[in-house]
């Protein structure tokens, strides 16, 4: 099994963190006079719990896991980027991606100064062999496995990502942004006998979060104690912790939508198969869908005079938009558009 220390880069392991005055006291007290912050009574005028203590909690809670096994950060960019500053040597080691992907790998990758690898997925979206994996990701630093992968909407299964967790010398990260529409479980049962996994999700997509950039990193306590020392002290501010908790202690609602979601990405797909222009609906396990056209271009052309926006992937995978799945008023309006007049 990895030590977990000895993949973390030399300077950070003699790290000693910044000590905010939140993380030094952190009880109750009439009067507040360690944080220099404007004394004057309002919402927002103190500082926010550094550790996101209750936000936490409650996300254990949901997850069934301990709440020091979690990390907060601002999006899952944030994560991403911790990770390449905690694991990565610039010029040394190196990232791995399997190819069409989430393309904020390669841009924090080229940001940290770490080469990055791509292995090619198949025809059909599928990882490599492992005998090809272990042949190529041959040096320390991160390996990323999306799925649901963007933007293809295909999972793979949790067996494999343990296997190559297990022969891989270095972290792998599982970026499961569109896990909550999905049928497969999470890696993160896999997390305490995985000491180099890490799972991000996220509160932006079935939880309707976006505009409060909160992303979850997953992963054994040492690890995450890791993203901990080297994070901003305040990095989520009080009022993304404060809303983001309302709505994890409504998940009716969001498991209502969650159902909604993939309701309507079933009839999208049938609906689309059935339209002369469209060639190819892949499968997703995403609220997404990756649509492939006789002519993506001009399909997205059309969309956009139309006053709809999907995502052009044409320059990734040839004639392919990614559509995402809205209301059931707004995907009717989208297959009216295609039905009518492309």
């Amino acid at each position: 099994m990895i030590d977990i220390q000895t993949l973390v880069r030399e300077h950070i392991k003699t790290l000693t963190p910044y000590s905010s005055a939140r993380d030094e006291y952190t009880g109750n007290a009439m009067v507040w006079m360690d944080a220099n912050e404007n004394p004057f009574k309002g919402d927002y005028n103190r500082y926010p719990d550094p550790k996101q203590g209750r936000l936490k909690k409650r996300i254990a809670e949901l997850k069934g896991i301990d709440k020091s096994q979690i990390f907060i950060g601002n999006g899952s960019d944030e994560a991403i980027d911790l990770l390449f500053r905690a694991f990565c040597e610039p010029n040394k080691d190196k990232a791995y991606v399997f190819t069409p992907t989430y393309g904020m790998y390669k841009v924090s990758a080229h940001i940290n100064q770490v080469e990055l690898i791509s292995l090619d997925l198949d025809d059909d979206f599928n990882l490599p062999s492992l005998s090809e994996i272990q042949k190529k990701a041959t040096s320390k630093g991160l390996l990323f496995i999306c799925s649901p992968n963007n933007p293809t909407g295909n999972t793979y299964s949790l067996d494999t990502i343990k296997t190559i967790a297990d022969g891989f010398n270095g972290i792998v990260v599982v970026d499961e942004a569109y896990i909550d529409f999905s049928d497969t479980a999470s890696v993160v049962t896999h997390i305490a006998s995985t000491p180099n996994l890490v799972v991000l999700q996220t509160l932006s997509k079935a939880y309707g979060l976006a505009g409060l950039r909160l992303g979850m990193a997953f992963a054994n306590t040492r690890l995450i104690d890791i993203l901990n020392t080297i994070k901003p002290p305040y990095n989520i501010n009080t009022y993304s912790q404060e809303y983001s908790l309302s709505v994890l202690d409504n998940m009716e609602k969001t498991y209502d939508e969650i159902r909604l979601i993939k309701a309507e990405r079933v009839r999208m797909k049938q609906v689309l198969e059935t339209l002369h222009n469209v060639k190819h609906v892949y499968p997703s396990q995403a609220n997404f869908l990756l649509v492939e056209f006789k002519n993506a271009n001009k399909v997205y052309q059309h969309l956009k005079l139309e006053g709809i926006i999907v995502r052009n992937r044409n320059s990734e995978i040839k004639n392919t938009l990614r559509i995402s799945i809205g209301t059931k008023e707004q995907n009717t309006q989208l297959l009216n558009a295609l039905r009518n007049k492309v």
